[in-house]
């Protein structure tokens, strides 16, 4: 799109954000050069939620959300897109930096809900466009698989992780603590082309896991970066963190796409020996150290609508 066509786009759209990620929302709207709006949401004292969009849409409405601790968001999400319709919203783009509900694709046992299917159908039946970043898929092979809608884009934040390390960290040796890593590892590597090795992880239960280095990683007297797609109960990263300290790592620290923090986390991680944690902004979080509005608006750009100017004669 030539500059006109651009700017008549974003005068078309509307970004919408909800309170609890209002900032990344605007940074979103800032770098797009679209307008942009609160989502009112008010807890009522039972749970339910009241939800309140612009009365006027325009007829393209993008809604930032990020799906960690998702179940009230999802529900609240839903309220939101089907008022957007109902006052004559034509187009819906959910950008969900991190989103929920990836990791299960398959029943493990009779009866199980394989929650990426439902969840991700449930987003398609609600928005025309769906953005992320570094989804949990292991199974399947693309986002538009596990989310059924229009559009589906799947983005990495590995090459901004990649950068900000390549400038923090002089001769880095990159580890991903498991087989499932091993994509996100291989990719923030490349761009700098940083020495990576992958372990492997021998899962317990969800707190109890143990990391085995490779035979070959020359982790002794290296700046160890531990690279995975998330941290949640850090039990993983802390384990490998353990794991090369005692093969004679000088240092550990880690970067992840989202910092899904539980309680506890922080002192945790501490305590097995990592002394810095990098995340991106999918999630707010103390850790944030790559911010994400340029990478989801230079995707989310090409698919702007533009608005339709009548010139006189």
């Amino acid at each position: 799109m030539d500059g006109d066509h651009v700017t008549n786009a974003a005068r078309a759209t509307l970004v919408l954000g909800f309170a609890e990620s209002a900032g990344r929302a605007q940074a979103l709207a800032t770098a797009l050069g679209c307008a942009y709006a609160p989502v009112a949401v008010h807890h009522f004292p039972d749970g339910e939620s009241r939800v309140t969009v612009p009365a006027v849409p325009p007829g393209h409405v993008v809604l930032h959300r990020s799906l960690d601790a998702p179940n009230a968001k999802l529900v609240e999400l839903m309220l939101a897109a089907r008022t957007l319709r109902e006052l004559g919203a034509t187009t819906l783009t959910l950008i969900a930096p991190y989103l929920c509900y990836m990791r299960q694709d398959v029943a493990f046992v009779p009866g199980e809900a394989v929650s990426q299917r439902i969840i991700g159908g449930f987003l398609a039946d609600l928005f025309d466009t769906i953005v992320t970043v570094d989804p949990h898929l292991h199974r399947v092979a693309s986002l538009a698989a596990a989310v059924p809608a229009q559009r589906a884009l799947c983005l990495s934040a590995a090459p901004l992780l990649g950068e900000m390390i390549a400038g923090c960290v002089a001769h880095p040796l990159l580890l991903g603590p498991d087989r499932e890593s091993a994509q996100w590892v291989a990719q923030v590597a490349a761009a700098h082309a940083i020495d990576f090795a992958v372990a492997t992880k021998d899962r317990h239960g969800d707190r109890d896991v143990g990391v085995l280095l490779p035979v070959d990683a020359a982790v002794a007297g290296r700046d160890v970066v531990l690279v995975d797609d998330m941290v949640s109960t850090g039990h993983t990263l802390a384990e490998a963190a353990r794991a090369a300290l005692a093969a004679g790592a000088a240092s550990v620290s880690a970067a992840v796409t989202h910092a899904l923090y539980g309680a506890d986390v922080a002192t945790l991680l501490a305590d097995a020996g990592i002394t810095r944690v990098w995340s991106s902004d999918s999630v707010e979080h103390s850790s944030n150290a790559v911010f994400l509005a340029p990478l989801l608006a230079a995707a989310l750009a090409p698919h702007l609508q533009p608005q339709r100017v009548h010139r006189g004669r």
